[in-house]
């Protein structure tokens, strides 16, 4: 899952690409305008030269002349407009257009990512990672309840397993109705009853509404904390990018927590991720298979505490779907 370098440039090259077609697309179109009315290729040529004798006049502080300079030019580019307007052409046809108004295809805002980059590099790692196909198959719309039994209820809750999952998929859905109060999500409960199906279907509303969302199983998230702290040589630049984006991305999601080797070192990794990622109010889906008392257990206390007082928890259970979906009769 980690940007490296050679990611980097193809994203850069991306955005140089986008910023020849677009000027490309520009010259075409001032030419097609040109052709069609002359007057405009006279209003440039006038624009042009009034700029000139504007920037002569500044030079010399002649505020005076400045003035009258700056209302030939707003008359100029007024006429220009009404002279588009008038052929059904937009008002800003003859403006270099960007994807992106923010950067203006720079990838770049000042020193620092645009969202657009941003998003551009998730979307890189889904791909890379075949998650976007993945996303296809498992959203709301795909979801059944039809794996969930509605007989049999739960001795602690009270609950039958489909009862319990209404409730669950209804909380999944107003979670991303409601997303960006920085609320976190703690899934556990047995293997196979949907917890990482509802994840992605989480994952796929909320990356189609443009939030910046990054999927890791434990154990990626702790290879890419001990490749940044053990191992970070040429490639120092796209490991800082890429623990960037699991700290700031607007929704992370970390799948099968328990199932790394948890020693010290992941212990403190989690807890930083965990407190970094708060302090910047950014939102955090966790799913298990382990118990709250297990996760007590195999974690510091400072990490229990931390999930049990600021994730919205849900218990999932129910019977393996994976093994109810092997044991159904094949359709002829």
């Amino acid at each position: 899952m980690a940007l490296r370098n050679s990611q980097y440039d193809l994203l850069i090259r991306s955005y140089n690409q986008k910023q020849l077609k677009h000027r490309h697309e520009l010259n075409q179109r001032t030419q097609r305008i040109y052709e069609q009315i002359p007057r405009i290729e006279e209003i440039s040529h006038e624009i042009a030269s009034t700029s000139v004798a504007q920037a002569k006049e500044l030079l010399k502080g002649n505020t005076y002349a400045l003035t009258s300079l700056k209302e030939q030019l707003a008359d100029l580019a007024e006429e220009r407009t009404i002279l588009l307007l008038r052929h059904g052409y937009p008002s800003d046809y003859l403006t270099l257009p960007y994807d992106c108004p923010d950067c203006h295809d720079t990838g770049y805002i000042g020193n620092e990512k645009c969202h657009c980059f941003r998003q551009a590099a998730i979307d890189m790692l889904y791909t890379q990672s075949n998650l976007k196909e993945i996303l296809e198959i498992e959203n709301f719309d795909a979801f059944s309840f039809d794996y969930y039994d509605n007989t049999v209820e739960n001795s602690v809750t009270g609950k039958t397993a489909y009862a319990n999952m209404k409730e669950i998929y209804t909380r999944c859905k107003q979670y991303v109705e409601l997303f960006g109060s920085g609320e976190n999500l703690l899934f556990y409960g047995g293997t196979g009853v949907g917890k990482t199906f509802l994840s992605n279907c989480i994952a796929k509303e909320l990356l189609n509404a443009a939030f910046s969302v990054i999927y890791l199983t434990a154990i990626q998230l702790f290879d890419i904390f001990s490749h940044y702290t053990f191992e970070n040589g040429d490639d120092a630049g796209a490991e800082d990018d890429t623990l960037s984006l699991i700290l700031s991305c607007d929704l992370l999601i970390i799948d099968d927590l328990g199932t790394e080797l948890s020693n010290s070192f992941t212990n403190s990794k989690l807890f930083y991720c965990l407190n970094e990622r708060f302090m910047q109010k950014k939102s955090i889906l966790i799913s298990t298979n382990l118990t709250l008392d297990k996760i007590n257990q195999v974690y510091s206390e400072r990490i229990f505490s931390r999930l049990s007082s600021n994730f919205t928890l849900l218990k999932f259970y129910g019977e393996d779907i994976r093994i109810k979906k092997k044991l159904q009769p094949k359709r002829s």
